[in-house]
């Protein structure tokens, strides 16, 4: 049987009429970047995810970019982040000359562990970037009250996780900034990149849309220093198209992953593989990550019998090539290294049928019982 990691054919089919309908809309007018339909997304997406203003931007990796921006964030500053996440969160401090301070994981969530977070802190300290992994928030209770103590913004990255919620507060609505991701494995994609920052400030709004269009505020005229960061309206014109249906899918997405739990219980695997649970809040899904013992040598046998899985992350930014100038050393962040050797994320895309999942599970617990 061919288990896809994540199959948007299956997606897009289901919703083919409705996306051709609303790319053509945006080929008639010919209005090709901002305006009226990026507009209407923005403000759908704010609206789902609690906050007042959304900026749609060129990709979730800019809308780090720029929310680190918009705090002035530079030279001789200091970011506080983890170090098992993608790469973007990380480069994006960097590109602006700031100092990623990383601190570790809590092993149980594979978000940053805020028992850990005071020590990091410092007066060069300038924001601290917590990021939502696979789709469940951060303990942003303790982080926010942390953060207010030493008085320094919160950009919360949650690429992965709109949707996701703690205490009836969606991701990105608590920090000062938050950053979505509608890269199109996202569970909300579009048909390229694109992102979007959310905030509740009408300060931290009026800059950024300055930014993303080369710190203009009107035509010819800058205010900052900026970039080309504009949301493609067709890229706009796809989230609204699938916005509709988001929580349809991630309800399904949640529905797949508890069958997993119960499939995996079943299976007499034991602790040879891990299950992820909802332990802050409404998780999303956007990966369903186990930690798994012989975790290479598994994901080749899944390989082989068919079944898609991927590695996020393999080698923690804290041992990235690139980063080595910050001089940390193997060992330093323990539990951010035992997750990129243990973890694997399997199949938990809406369509996935039961026939698939249970599939799935029967190929993982074969490969144990050969040894």
């Amino acid at each position: 049987m061919n288990v896809p990691l994540l199959d948007l054919k299956a997606q897009y089919t289901s919703i083919k009429s409705e996306i051709d309908e609303a790319v053509a809309a945006v080929f008639e007018s010919q209005r090709f970047i901002l305006g009226p339909v990026v507009e209407e997304c923005e403000r759908a997406v704010s609206e789902f995810s609690g906050c007042k203003y959304g900026i749609g931007v060129s990709s979730g990796t800019d809308a780090l970019l720029l929310s680190l921006m918009a705090l002035d964030v530079g030279p001789g500053d200091e970011v506080i982040t983890t170090p098992y996440t993608f790469f973007a969160t990380v480069g994006s401090i960097v590109r602006l000359g700031a100092t990623p301070v990383f601190v570790d994981i809590d092993p149980a969530t594979f978000n940053i562990d805020p028992n850990l977070l005071r020590s990091r802190t410092s007066k060069k300290t300038r924001a601290i970037i917590p990021v939502h992994l696979y789709g469940q928030m951060a303990e942003m209770g303790p982080i926010a009250e942390i953060a207010g103590s030493v008085g320094v913004p919160i950009i919360e990255d949650a690429a992965q996780a709109i949707g996701a919620d703690v205490g009836g507060r969606r991701a990105g609505s608590i920090g000062q900034l938050g950053c979505l991701s509608f890269f199109p494995s996202k569970n909300l994609g579009g048909a390229g990149d694109g992102g979007m920052i959310l905030t509740n400030d009408f300060d931290h709004a009026e800059k950024l849309g300055w930014l993303r269009v080369h710190g203009s505020a009107e035509k010819y005229r800058h205010k900052v220093v900026g970039g080309n960061f504009r949301f493609d309206t067709l890229q706009a014109a796809v989230v609204l198209v699938k916005l509709r249906h988001l929580d349809e899918w991630t309800e399904q997405r949640r529905k797949n992953a508890q069958r997993y739990g119960l499939l995996f219980a079943e299976s007499g695997l034991g602790d040879r593989v891990v299950t992820p649970d909802e332990i802050t809040g409404r998780h999303v899904f956007n990966q369903y990550v186990v930690r798994a013992q012989r975790r290479d040598q598994l994901k080749g046998f899944l390989g082989e019998k068919g079944v898609s899985a991927e590695i996020y992350y393999p080698l923690p930014m804290h041992l990235q090539e690139c980063f080595a100038y910050l001089g940390c050393s193997e060992g330093e962040f323990p539990e951010s290294e035992k997750a990129a050797q243990e973890t694997l994320a399997l199949p938990v895309y809406p369509e996935l049928s039961d026939e698939q999942a249970r599939y799935v599970v029967k190929c993982i617990a074969d490969f144990y019982s050969h040894g």
